[in-house]
């Protein structure tokens, strides 16, 4: 899998290229692009968190 900053990287790329080309379809695709990365990042916050959660209850630990 690829960096976390890969995909943002990316959409932030394909959406300056969009811009200066005045492709909105490439600039949109960019957009979407980097709220999927957001959207995972998020994600991997949540399921880190439950992790803690289901440790902080385990009375082995």
């Amino acid at each position: 899998m690829a960096g976390k900053g890969t995909e943002k990287a990316k959409g932030k790329l394909k959406e300056a290229a969009g811009k200066a080309i005045g492709n909105k379809r490439l600039e949109t695709e960019g957009k979407t692009d980097q709220m999927k990365a957001k959207a995972q990042e998020a994600g991997e916050a949540v399921s880190e968190r439950a992790k803690g959660v289901r440790d902080s209850m385990d009375p082995e630990k």
